[in-house]
């Protein structure tokens, strides 16, 4: 299992690679929970935090041509967000004579805004954590080891899916079939349940060849050593700063 076997991960020697995989995990939980407390009424708080979070991607060495493809993951929940304002009840306002509720508006803005964030907090922790720092990490932070295996696994095979996928899309269009079509949409549904039965079954090999080479439910915990004190005051910081302007809206409010 190499440093660069997940997509996900951007190598590189910053210091914010270098940090143990525990304090960027718990930094990365803390400061998803002050973006999703803060008020949704305001906007200076989400302003801060998208500062913070472009000055932490310029500290870890992450190019925004990087991460902002991988943004786009969260697509869905935005079409989700520009239906609210239509459906939501009153009270309405005008806004380019079209009747919008302001429940609705404000509701959308907090779905875009801190879902971005918390988007790229994450990917931020992805780009500067590996798959082998993981088991580590997660074994000092108390997880139990069932969650540890089933999380590494995930990320480490998830690769094989797509994979595999694009292997099966490459034999579909070299047969003259058109996924992008409407009315292949049979071929693609059932491409993706053969999809499952594919993957289904390489994972029981994979399982039975783990077996036969001794492997006995836990992952070998690579990585660096426990953080000292001084790493985890220093890597939670940017959760703290997070922390302290959430309060501060509340305070404002």
């Amino acid at each position: 299992m190499t440093v660069s076997s997940h997509r996900l991960y951007l190598p590189g020697s910053s210091p914010a690679h270098r940090i143990p995989a525990e304090v960027k995990i718990v930094c990365a939980l803390l400061a998803v929970f002050a973006v999703v407390a803060t008020p949704r009424e305001l906007f200076w708080p989400i302003g801060l935090y998208a500062l913070g979070l472009l000055g932490l991607w310029r500290w870890a060495g992450i190019p925004l041509r990087w991460i902002g493809p991988r943004l786009l993951i969260e697509l869905p929940f935005v079409v989700l967000a520009v239906l609210l304002p239509f459906a939501a009840g009153e009270p309405r306002t005008t806004v380019l004579g079209v009747s919008l509720s302001v429940t609705g508006l404000f509701a959308a803005w907090g779905i875009v805004a801190k879902g971005t964030i918390g988007v790229g907090v994450s990917l931020t922790l992805a780009a500067t954590t590996s798959v082998r720092e993981l088991p580590g990490g997660l074994t000092r932070l108390r997880v139990p080891g069932l969650i540890v295996t089933i999380v590494v696994l995930m990320l480490r095979y998830v690769d094989v899916l797509l994979e595999e996928a694009a292997r099966m899309r490459l034999a579909r269009i070299s047969r003259g079939d058109d996924p992008r079509t409407l009315r292949q949409a049979g071929a693609t549904a059932r491409g993706a349940g053969m999809l499952f039965l594919r993957s289904y079954e390489r994972g029981e090999r994979v399982h039975l060849a783990m077996l036969s080479r001794g492997f006995d439910g836990t992952v070998p915990a690579f990585g660096t050593r426990p953080a000292t004190r001084a790493q985890w005051i220093a890597g939670c910081l940017p959760a703290i700063a997070a922390m302290c302007v959430c309060l501060s809206a509340w305070a404002l409010r």
